[in-house]
């Protein structure tokens, strides 16, 4: 969807034939670069141009960022009224990075469906949204304290919570502690053992 009145950063444009033609020679020449070397990767590249859809008042600032892979090519573009920086910067370090701020938001209110207060008590609604913030804690620790470059690292939350939270487990309960015994078939006992363990140094 373009925006009637772009401003400011971070308003995506669906891609179209006008816009295309700015880059056509940018999405060839990058394939052409990943073909060279296909051992490589992704390969991204930007690009600037001026350009109005015909619902704008004027001419404005569009960025361009072209990703070609082994599974084909991918182009963005977003439009700012920002006079200054280079196109990278304002798409990576900006434009992805709100997108980013908005992820956490996301991940609270659909993995944790901490939108669903239909209480009929305003206490009762306040309680439950302290619940969800607590679970939005837990699981957001647990992600933290993952070995570093792992997937567990950038894992959302509603697939930790099935993996490591929503398990068939035996629990003892001794004088002074509290053992877990999971079946032999759990595959991922080791990185469970390893959280419970730097979990407790991270409240401690």
């Amino acid at each position: 969807m373009v925006p009637r009145e772009p401003g400011g950063l971070g308003l995506g444009l669906a891609p179209n034939v006008a816009l295309r033609r700015h880059v056509e020679a940018l999405e060839k020449a990058t394939a052409e670069r990943v073909k060279a070397v296909p051992d490589r990767g992704k390969l991204r590249r930007f690009t600037q141009f001026y350009d109005a859809a015909q619902s704008w008042r004027r001419v404005e600032r569009i960025i361009a960022r072209v990703e070609v892979g082994p599974e084909g090519s991918d182009t963005r573009f977003i439009v700012t009224n920002l006079e200054g920086g280079r196109a990278k910067h304002l798409y990576e370090r900006l434009y992805c990075a709100r997108g980013q701020a908005e992820n956490p938001i996301k991940a609270w209110k659909n993995h944790l469906a901490a939108d669903r207060t239909s209480g009929h008590e305003a206490e009762a609604n306040q309680f439950r949204l302290f619940l969800h913030a607590g679970a939005y804690w837990l699981l957001w620790s647990m992600r933290r304290v993952m070995p570093k470059g792992s997937a567990w690292r950038v894992m959302q939350f509603d697939t930790l919570r099935l993996r490591l939270v929503k398990l068939a487990a035996r629990v003892v309960e001794l004088k002074t502690q509290i053992k877990i015994h999971l079946p032999s078939s759990a595959p991922d006992q080791a990185i469970f053992a390893m959280l419970l363990d730097r979990l407790l140094r991270l409240v401690t």
